[in-house]
């Protein structure tokens, strides 16, 4: 089963003013190293930035978005007190040879300036994850949204 993690550091930044998520430009990072065997854990609070990930190289990479790495249909509401921060699924391809083996997909804000490229959440697909010349796969986000907050 898939696991989602917000990033400690991306509340404070929402109540400090520095995401506007239906406005931004949120992107993909793709990385194949644990949360914790990062130096430092991007995941902990003070290390929230994208510069705190290994990520994979993009020799090979395809996806189904218009920019490459950006997130489209993002969403930023607020219902009934509860917040749900979404997006369009999407799928990742290798194009010309195989790509890089990933686990962790980490979303992140690259219009937030202070810091630069501040995290939102992490995804562990619990399972690397290789991609073959011609081969996909689907990002499917839940259908209660990416992240919630009640």
């Amino acid at each position: 089963m898939v696991v989602t993690t917000k990033i400690a550091d991306f509340a404070e930044g929402a109540f400090e003013k520095q995401h506007d998520l239906s406005a931004d430009t949120i992107m993909i990072a793709l990385s194949n190293t644990a949360y914790a065997s990062e130096a430092p854990n991007p995941t902990a609070t003070g290390n929230g930035i994208l510069a705190n990930v290994t990520q994979v190289t993009d020799t090979f990479y395809a996806d189904s978005l218009t920019v490459d790495k950006t997130l489209e249909g993002v969403t930023s509401d607020e219902a009934g007190g509860v917040w749900t921060f979404d997006a369009a699924d999407f799928s990742i391809s290798a194009s010309g040879g195989t790509y890089a083996t990933f686990q962790y997909i980490y979303i992140y804000n690259t219009t937030a300036v202070t810091p630069d490229d501040q995290l939102i959440v992490a995804i562990d697909l619990e399972t690397p994850i290789s991609l073959t010349d011609g081969s996909s796969i689907n990002i499917n986000f839940n259908v209660s949204g990416i992240i919630t907050v009640t």
